[in-house]
């Protein structure tokens, strides 16, 4: 079974900086594609960034130069970092797993999903 456990959510300024993490446990991440999605109230889920097995990244487009996803597979952990918040990143976000499909339009569909962390940024 695999469990995937988010965590560094929290409230900031326009402008400022969060790191969200996710430790993933009953399998190795570094065999499959990882990511982070969001949603926020009323909208539906988006994709933000993914990360594969051979550790290409790909962007959603309104994160692009903001948001960095990244990996440390002898930790387990995925990291996005995010840096120029603004008050439309307010959302939950959750990371995900998959091993069989890999891509910034199916992340929020991937098989596995943690319980979400929420972010919120104030103008």
């Amino acid at each position: 079974e695999v469990q995937l456990v988010e965590s560094g959510g929290g409230s900031v300024q326009a402008g400022g900086s969060l790191r969200l993490s996710c430790t993933a446990f009953g399998y190795d991440i570094h065999n499959a594609c990882v990511g982070w999605f969001r949603q926020a109230p009323g909208k539906e889920r988006e994709g933000v960034a993914v990360i594969d097995s051979g550790g290409s990244t790909r962007y959603a487009d309104s994160v692009k130069g903001r948001f960095t996803i990244s990996k440390d597979n002898a930790k387990n952990t995925l990291y996005l970092q995010m840096n120029s918040l603004k008050p439309e990143d307010t959302a939950m976000y959750y990371c995900g797993l998959s091993w069989r499909v890999c891509g910034i339009g199916v992340v929020a569909n991937f098989e596995h999903r943690g319980q979400g962390t929420q972010v919120t940024v104030s103008s």
